[in-house]
């Protein structure tokens, strides 16, 4: 019976060290030893509940179930946000697993392990190789942070030609900005202020704007898609002058209030509001191999995979300090 230590959240918000002890392997379930971890903004909203903390792991397979036939013994892999599904609904049988009503993700199930630890036990069919090209720092963000940017991109269709918005620099949208301009789009950044323009111009942008105290503001074509990254929603009255007819948004970090946007402009204009989760396995596929081939790897700071450095690493993302993505190493 595999047992590995986890770290959890807590009623006060400190993080416990605990150990989780699992049946022997069973189906297609893999063992794996946890090599690293990304820290994302969700961790933050479950950090007072008692529940293992984590959803952004890479591993090595240590040893398998009877029923996996793709994996074996010293692999590589990485998993995300979802964990199964029911595989028999039309959701999962149209590859859109992720919209499955049965559905595992992160924060609802299996609460008993997650990717803050140093082992972790997940059904092969939810494991994800990772590509020789990506360090296990540099994977590790991408199962969540990168898997929820490059969908937004992928599922819905974005053209090479598009001029794509990412409104913010931060963990997701550093990451945005290295897809939308990998993809061949023209890449507009907006941002509260200058303080990151040499930086967003690095990452691929084409034009930065900076929005804080704008009374107007300019680009040199509209939008035609608009990825928002930041927890605080825009200003739209700004926003939408510069969308093109037929635009579409996608408001992609977390947050419990309502979302609120102009509505003749939406109307007048044929503006869509495209929600989504992170990506299906066939998309989250396509995102490590073209990450991969692109070269496409976040911008990290490391902490080690203890609970002094677990704490160390949430302190700083909920100061703003963190750039750009938190990574937990296992030394």
């Amino acid at each position: 019976m595999p047992s590995f230590t986890v770290f959890k959240g807590s009623k006060d918000g400190s993080i416990q060290q605990s150990e989780t002890k699992k049946n022997d392997l069973t189906g297609d379930q893999v063992l794996l030893t946890v090599t690293a971890s990304g820290l994302c903004g969700t961790d933050m909203h479950y950090r007072t509940s008692d529940m293992v903390l984590g959803h952004e792991g890479v591993g090595i397979v240590e040893s398998l179930g009877p029923d996996a036939k793709y994996l074996k013994k010293g692999d590589r892999v990485g998993w995300g946000y979802e964990h199964d599904s029911c595989g028999h609904c039309e959701q999962c049988l149209k590859g859109s697993e992720t919209y499955c009503a049965e559905r595992a993700m992160y924060g609802y199930a299996d609460l008993d392990q997650g990717s803050f630890a140093k082992g972790a036990v997940w059904r092969e069919a939810f494991l994800f190789k990772i590509p020789d090209g990506l360090p296990d720092e540099a994977a590790a963000p991408l199962q969540c942070g990168g898997a929820t940017v490059f969908n937004a991109l992928h599922s819905y269709h974005t053209d090479p030609v598009e001029t794509v918005g990412i409104m913010g620099v931060g963990g997701l949208g550093h990451l945005a900005i290295q897809f939308a301009s990998k993809m061949g789009c023209r890449v507009v950044v907006l941002s509260g202020s200058d303080r990151k323009k040499d930086e967003a111009m690095k990452l691929g942008a084409h034009e930065f704007v900076a929005t804080k105290g704008a009374k107007e503001l300019k680009v040199s074509q509209p939008l035609n898609r608009l990825l928002v990254t930041t927890s605080v929603m825009p200003q739209w009255d700004l926003i939408m002058p510069i969308m093109a007819a037929g635009a579409t948004i996608h408001p992609l970090s977390v947050d419990e209030g309502n979302f609120t946007i102009p509505n003749m402009s939406l109307i007048l204009n044929g503006i869509t509001v495209q929600g989504s989760v992170v990506a299906s396995r066939y998309v989250h596929k396509r995102m490590l191999e073209f990450a991969a081939l692109h070269n496409i790897q976040p911008i990290v700071e490391k902490f080690p995979m203890t609970k002094e450095g677990i704490e160390e690493g949430m302190a700083k993302l909920e100061k703003g300090e963190m750039r750009y993505r938190g990574v937990f190493v296992v030394e």
